[in-house]
């Protein structure tokens, strides 16, 4: 993961931000940098000449963004990367290529966001799955050393995924990932993450935590444009079958000429996973542009200028 050397001031230049207004809500949206607002009105001005699109221009950016959010999450290899339009997009692929049985649990965490929510209710209503829901302390004394203490006694041999948030969108509590993920694999349980709201925010290594998925979407914390976020799939999902079928993601696809000696086979790993259109040319080069900022930052002195 890349280390930035020098410790983080204050970075209020770096944003259009109005400067009467103190804006803390990245948890719900957060601010384009200058740079990043740039890049887009580059890309929009662009699209009035659209003869200055070339065929290398629907992989290359593709390529770097994947590159870039592999550094910034501590992943050893980008091709485990899908471009994705939402949470809830990544969560049907997801949902897709997971094998339940009845009686299966399925373990949520109470009062979760809807989008990883949803699809699990869907997948244990035409599985005859249990979703199970861990619910939080009454009280908000010790409110994270309890919560991860009932979630760590949920999980048992019954379990076979268990999905949610690195913190909790509503309140805020840290959920103890790495051991959480020690215990699903006591079970043989996948351990699916909403990283939406801590990853950027909050460091994150899919080396040390191992999960099966993460999912972001690029509008809050990683400071980028709504309708555009990124996901990680392991190994586990290298084979699987995507909810939908576009041209890109098939082998070869590169060359436009032989775009009708259609392919069964996809591209490796996660890309197949991507959705359609994935090289969108506005909104690609404003998370790029977004994300080489975090990465100079780094989510560690994010959080050391914090506290």
């Amino acid at each position: 993961m890349y280390k930035s050397e020098t410790m983080l001031n204050q970075q209020d230049h770096l944003f259009n931000l109005s400067k009467d207004v103190c804006f803390l809500n990245c948890a719900t949206m957060s601010p384009l940098p200058i740079n990043s607002e740039e890049k887009g009105l580059t890309a929009v001005r662009q699209k009035s000449n659209p003869f200055q699109i070339k065929t290398s221009h629907f992989f290359e950016d593709s390529l770097e963004l994947k590159k870039l959010f592999a550094s910034l999450i501590d992943a050893p290899d980008h091709e485990n990367i899908a471009i994705i339009p939402s949470v809830s997009y990544a969560m049907a692929n997801v949902t897709n290529n997971i094998k339940l049985n009845a009686g299966d649990e399925i373990l949520i965490l109470k009062d979760q966001f809807p989008s990883n929510y949803y699809a699990w209710k869907k997948k244990a209503e035409a599985t005859n799955a249990v979703l199970k829901i861990v619910a939080p302390p009454d009280s908000f004394e010790q409110r994270g050393e309890l919560w991860n203490a009932a979630i760590l006694d949920a999980i048992t041999e019954k379990t076979a995924v268990v999905t949610m948030g690195h913190v909790h969108w509503a309140d805020g509590t840290k959920f103890n990932l790495k051991a959480i993920r020690e215990k699903t694999r006591q079970h043989n349980a996948l351990l699916i993450i909403d990283g939406t709201q801590s990853v950027g925010a909050l460091p994150f290594s899919v080396k040390e935590i191992q999960p099966d998925v993460l999912i972001c979407a690029g509008y809050k914390w990683l400071l980028g444009p709504y309708g555009l976020g990124l996901a990680y799939f392991s190994d586990y999902f290298n084979n699987g079958e995507p909810i939908e079928n576009n041209w890109k993601n098939r082998a070869h696809s590169e060359n436009f000429q032989n775009l009708i000696n259609y392919q069964e086979a996809y591209k490796p790993k996660a890309e197949r996973y991507s959705m359609g259109e994935s090289s969108n040319f506005i909104t690609l080069p404003i998370l790029i542009e977004s994300l080489k900022q975090l990465l100079e930052w780094t989510p560690e002195k994010i959080q050391d200028y914090c506290k």
